[in-house]
């Protein structure tokens, strides 16, 4: 039981910091937050990497329904469903091309 309280002493101290310190370090922490240094701290590389090819592949796509069609198609209402499945095929047959690279190698 006393082993909880051995750093009791620290935990005075911490009691008695004021509140505008308090406040002053809580506003340094929410500034840095929304830098991208944090953002870079949380998310490693790899993820941001496929993130900006996903979405890279997404604006291709995209792109080339609107130049095949005509640039109305972005009003209609399965639109952003035509898009997923165009995508999702393309990353399907991505997946098929390389597992059967794996498999021949």
């Amino acid at each position: 039981m006393f082993n909880r309280f051995k750093n009791l002493k620290i935990v005075k101290k911490i009691k008695e910091v004021s509140p505008k310190l308090k406040w002053l370090m809580f506003n340094q922490m929410q500034d840095y937050k929304i830098h991208s240094e944090y953002i870079d701290m949380i998310c490693s590389d790899a993820s941001k990497k496929i993130n900006s090819d996903n979405d890279r592949l997404e604006a291709m796509v995209r792109e080339s329904l609107i130049k095949e069609f005509s640039p109305s198609i972005e009003n209609m209402k399965s639109y952003e469903l035509l898009v997923d499945a165009v995508v999702h095929n393309l990353k399907k047959k991505q997946l098929q091309a390389t597992d059967s690279e794996e498999e021949t190698a």
